[in-house]
Parts: C-alpha cells; structure tokens; sequence
C-alpha cells in the first residue's frame, strides 16, 4: 500500500492547517471532515467527537468551511458544537477608496460565536460575501466533552 496524501490545490494551502495554544485548537475551514480524520497532528479527542457525533448528520466529504456556512441552529451539529464552545474566525471584504478614488477591496477579519454565524440567514451571508477562514475550538470545552 503506498503511503501518499493526496495533492493539496494551492488555493486550499493557506487553510488547512491545525494550531494549538494553551486554550485553543485552531483549525483551518478548507480541511474535510475525512482529512481531518486522517490528520496526525488533530487531537484524539476531537477526532472522536466529530466520528461519533458529527459524521451522523454530515457527509465526510463535507468541508468545515461549508458546514459552518450553512449551520442552522436547529442542528444537532451545532448543539454540539455549541457545547464544545467553538468560534468562527470569518473574512468579511470591504471596499476602501484611495486617495486618488480608485476602489479597492480588502478582507477583514472577525471572530463569530456560533450563535451569531449561525443566527444570520443564509441571504445575509451571502449578501455580506462572508468567507470562513478557521475554527477554533475551546480545550476547556472538548476537555469537559463526554465521548
């Protein structure tokens, strides 16, 4: 069996990755749930979560980045992702003027609760162009997480 990953497209580099720090895991949007599975570097715990709670309403094909896009409040994901106290960290772009009047459009930042992502209608999303960028996942909350 050859031991190979598959080819990773240029505009998908930047946004799979898997960071720690003493009270997060961030998580890039771009990874599927299957890669996330087959990642080394993603937490036990986390891959279990997603295995035995997750992957029951979701495809694994489905990307983080898609999921929480369309994630409603009604879903039995985002109950329990509510209680793993995940945020949203979502580019959002802007048009800015020089000062010579030409436009120009730049992406800013912010961090959502998932009951704000989640709260905003789907036309709303779409209209403001949000693009999510990385999941960040509470240790506290996937430590107190019964599996």
């Amino acid at each position: 069996m050859e031991n190979r990953k598959e080819e990773i497209l240029p505009q998908d580099r930047d946004f799979k990755y898997i960071l720690q720090d003493a009270g997060a895991i961030y998580v890039g949007a771009r990874y599927s749930y299957e890669e996330l599975l087959e990642e080394e570097t993603a937490a036990f715990k986390l891959k279990t979560i997603i295995t035995h709670y997750i992957l029951k309403d979701v495809d694994a094909s489905t990307t983080l980045e898609s999921h929480f896009y369309y994630m409603t409040e009604d879903s039995f994901a985002y109950r329990t992702f509510r209680e793993l106290k995940v945020k949203v960290k979502a580019s959002i772009p802007e048009e800015t003027r020089s000062l010579a009047g030409k436009a120009r459009i730049r992406y800013k930042d912010r961090i959502y609760t998932l009951k704000e992502l989640a709260g905003m209608n789907l036309a709303r999303k779409k209209q403001t162009g949000i693009i999510i960028r990385e999941i960040i996942f509470s240790k506290l909350g996937l430590m107190t997480f019964t599996v």
